[in-house]
């Protein structure tokens, strides 16, 4: 099991947690972030880092987001594969299913 970022993080893009993950496993898509779950060796550095608590161990999720989303982090790397790095890959234009049917947040 790796870490997943869930729904806090969803049109809020912080990018902390990238800044600390020793192994560059975190991606960056069109409207959240995501923890490629091959590459992350679940040092959990980027857990306490989060502002908006987005970051949990996948067993651990929040109940009130449900079971997609462990699978939504996945789903995220279902056409990029594993190349290697958040970093070198760049941002990405596209989302998982989940987070692109998600209604936009509207800033206060």
């Amino acid at each position: 099991m790796a870490y997943v970022i869930g729904l806090p993080c969803v049109d809020i893009k912080d990018r902390s947690c990238i800044d600390e993950c020793p192994v560059d496993c975190i991606y960056e898509g069109r409207r959240a972030l995501y923890i490629h779950p091959e590459e992350c060796v679940d040092c959990g550095a980027c857990e306490p880092v989060c502002p908006v608590d987005a970051i949990y161990f996948a067993d651990d999720l929040p109940e009130e987001w449900g079971d997609d989303h462990a699978a939504s982090n996945a789903d995220f790397f279902a056409a990029l594969g594993s190349p290697g790095g958040g970093s070198a890959a760049g941002p990405q234009d596209h989302d998982s299913p989940l987070v692109s049917a998600l209604p936009k947040k509207v800033s206060a």
